[in-house]
This record gives structure tokens, sequence and C-alpha cells, in this order.
């Protein structure tokens, strides 16, 4: 029997021993599904703190509650290890690490190449690895498919390459892990097909495309158009406030039409995991061939400039009140990077408190999903927004969590900076919008 048709026919079965690199938002929910539709999965991570809890059956990842992943783990179906010798006993291994940018918006792959060196130290005939983390289009290719060559193994014969973009939006009630549509593309068609069948064992939709490189692409454009169409309404928000046009009013009723718009919504600057970042390896990629990406470098720009805008917008409100931004208490409600999550990563929250306090701002926040804030040089712990909201010279919403009680606050609050049309509906002269 040759590799492929043995690989298949565990796949088929269920019989395949699967493999999770990178335990996180989206490792980890890969990985239930995978368990959840008969697998024995195998998470690997360099974080022990991670691997102990999962062994508990202790979930840290918002979208797992601990009551779905602990009769998973008392069953045998996942467990965790730091040691990557486990991909002896693999037959197929997901990698989902962090792919982050570094200061000079270059792409640092230093967690995908660190990955791959440790799987090579085990590789053997019949696996099948499929990379999640988001990367520059010809990463599979050019980047990870030399290392595995060094075996002396003939990919799409001996083993199996794909790429296929992660899709996870934490928080998100309707979308997850299960029913969002899987692309994955191989670096030959028996690879796609042998990456197509995987995943259909788990997931309702899977959709082959014609390359790892395709593949690649996919999360690039789908994030870069949610990046530039941000950038483009943050600069409607910008020219709004200029001339004194409620800009929300105008989103709302420009998305009346039933075709040819959709609607964007302007806010402090962008935040999480993907697309604040993703756009920039496909910018980065794109000067490697002497292509200038425009659109990407300025709506980066316009995003960038958001969280200057606020602070100017606060520092405003405040001399409309007679007071000075510098000494004023402000308060901002919501670090997280987006609505009723948990994450605070590049979080526009984050740059809001640095600039107030290099101007001399008393900042203080809450935040019913984040206790406390250790990021950027940040140290601070949330406070009761009952206890603080009413002796605030200004209150500031960054992220419109449903669980504040938004008229408590305007009843109690002496004024407020609403960044994201949470107080819609409030007549308040107290507020003031973006």
């Amino acid at each position: 029997m040759s590799h492929l048709e043995d690989l298949r026919r565990k796949i088929e079965s269920r019989q395949a021993h699967a493999g999770v690199v990178g335990l996180g938002y989206v490792g980890l929910p890969l990985a239930v599904e995978l368990a959840h539709a008969g697998f024995c999965v195998t998470g690997i991570d360099v974080q022990a703190s991670k691997v102990d809890a999962i062994n508990q059956g202790e979930s840290y990842v918002q979208d797992v509650p601990t009551d779905v992943l602990k009769p998973l783990v008392k069953a045998g179906k996942i467990r965790a290890t730091t040691d990557f010798t486990a991909v002896t006993q693999l037959d197929t291994v997901n990698i989902c690490v962090p792919t982050p940018l570094r200061k000079t918006k270059d792409p640092d792959m230093s967690f995908i190449v660190n990955s791959c060196q440790e799987i090579a130290k085990h590789f053997h005939p019949g696996i099948l690895v499929i990379l999640e983390s988001t990367t520059y289009p010809g990463t599979t290719d050019e980047l990870m498919l030399p290392m595995f060559e060094q075996s002396g193994l003939k990919v799409g014969k001996d083993f199996f390459l794909c790429f296929s973009p992660e899709r996870v939006d934490p928080g998100n009630p309707k979308f997850q892990t299960k029913n969002i549509p899987k692309v994955v593309g191989g670096i030959t068609p028996t690879c796609t097909e042998v990456g197509a069948a995987f995943y259909r064992q788990a997931l309702e939709t899977v959709v082959p495309v014609g390359s790892t490189s395709v593949a690649e692409m996919v999360k690039l454009l789908e994030n870069t158009f949610r990046m530039i169409n941000i950038g483009l309404v943050n600069e409607i928000a910008l020219m709004c406030d200029r001339m004194g046009i409620n800009v929300w009013e105008v989103i709302d009723a420009a998305a009346t039409k039933p075709f040819g718009f959709m609607p964007f919504y302007p806010g402090p600057g962008l935040g999480g995991h993907c697309i604040p970042i993703d756009p920039f390896y496909l910018s980065w990629k794109t000067k490697q061939a002497g292509i200038e990406a425009r659109f990407i470098d300025l709506a980066g720009y316009i995003n960038g400039q958001m969280p200057h805008f606020v602070v100017d917008k606060i520092q405003n409100a405040l001399n409309d009140h007679s007071k000075p931004l510098k000494g004023s208490k402000v308060h901002v409600l919501g670090v997280a990077y987006k609505r009723d999550i948990d994450d605070v990563r590049e979080s526009p929250a984050l740059d809001v408190i640095h600039l107030l306090g290099r101007r001399g701002a008393r900042v203080t926040y809450s935040d019913p999903y984040v206790s406390q804030i250790n990021a950027d040089g940040i140290e601070m712990k949330a406070i009761d927004p009952a206890s603080i909201v009413e002796e605030a010279d200004c209150v500031v919403i960054i992220t419109d969590h449903r669980a504040f009680d938004y008229a408590g606050i305007v009843e109690k609050a002496r004024l407020i900076v609403d960044t994201r049309n949470a107080l819609k509906g409030f007549t308040a002269s107290t507020v003031v919008r973006l």
C-alpha cells in the first residue's frame, strides 16, 4: 500500500493521529473540532503553562469553554506536550503558530521556522503537514518545502504539504472553526486532495484551491479588503468631523442601498491578530517584486492616526468644558481590541492610554473581560466603572462591550467621548461622538 493510500485510509476512518502545533486561539479550537470528529489529537506548544492547563482540561481560550475541553481530555481524545518527538507518532500536523511583524513591518518567520525545524527532526513517510499561520505568498513552497525535502522524501508521494488560512473570528457566536469555510491548497494536486479530505472529516465546508500560494493570498486579500475599507471610512470620519457632519448617520443611510455598498464603521484604530498585521505581509512581499502597495500603506497610515485623533477629540472636549487634559481624570471603557472578547493584541486602547499619559492625563480603565493590562509598557488593573465614572472628568468608550451599563454611564458621567457609537439613541449634551 502506498503512503497516499495508507494516509487516506487512516483519515477517512478517523484513525489518523492528528497533531496541532501552537495551542492558541487558532490551534486549540481546531484540536477540539478534530477530537469531536473522532481523531486522537496531540497538541504541541512550547509554553508549559498551556500544556499543563490542557492536560488538566482547563481552557484559556474564550471560544473553547472548559466544559467542552475537559470531557475530550478525560476521554483521551486530546493531550498536550512540549516535546516534538511526538511527531514520530503523528499522521497529520497543523502548524498554528504566531506570525507577528517586526517593528520594521517585515515578517517575523521565526515561529514557523522553529516549528518546521523541530518537525523535520522527526519527519517520516506518510505525514501530512498543513500550515495555518498567516504569512506571505510563497512561504509554504519557498521556506517550508526545502526544509522537509532534506529528509529525502518526495512531496506528493512520500509526504504531503498544504497551506490553509485560519479564519478564526474570536467571540463570533455565529461563525466558528467548524462552520467557517476552510480554504486549502497543496504543493501538488495530490497534497490538496489529501488536505481537503482531512478537513472534511471535521469541518462543514472545504474549498480546495490550485496551489499553496493561492491559499496564502486568500487570507491576505480578505484582511487587506477590510483594512483598506476601514481606512476609507476612518478618513470619511475625519472629514465629517471637520465639516460638522454625523458620520454614523451618513453610514446608516448609505447602508440602505441594496446593492453596491457595504457598511464599514470608523473607530479609534485597528486591533487584533489579523487586520493591523496581515496586509503588511502582502506589502512586504510585493516590494520584493518591485511593486508598491500604495493602498495598503495609505490605509495603514490613516488607521494608525486614529488614536491620535481620539486623544485630540478628548482634549478638545475637555477644553469645551474649561478643563485642560493635563491633570484630568480620564477613564477608558474597554481595552480589548473588539467587543465582548478578552484579547488586547494590537488594541488601539493601548495607544490611546499611552498618548493620554504623555499629555499628562490621569488614566484609569474598566473592562469586564480584561482584569489587568501588562503589555506595551502599560501595567494597570481594571476598576469597577460604577466607582469611577461619576468622578472622572472624561469617560472614553474605546470598546463597546455589551456588559457596560450605558444608560447609567450617560446619567452619571460629566463628559463622554464615544468612539464606537455605543450611545446611539442617547441625546445627552455630555456625549461627544467620533
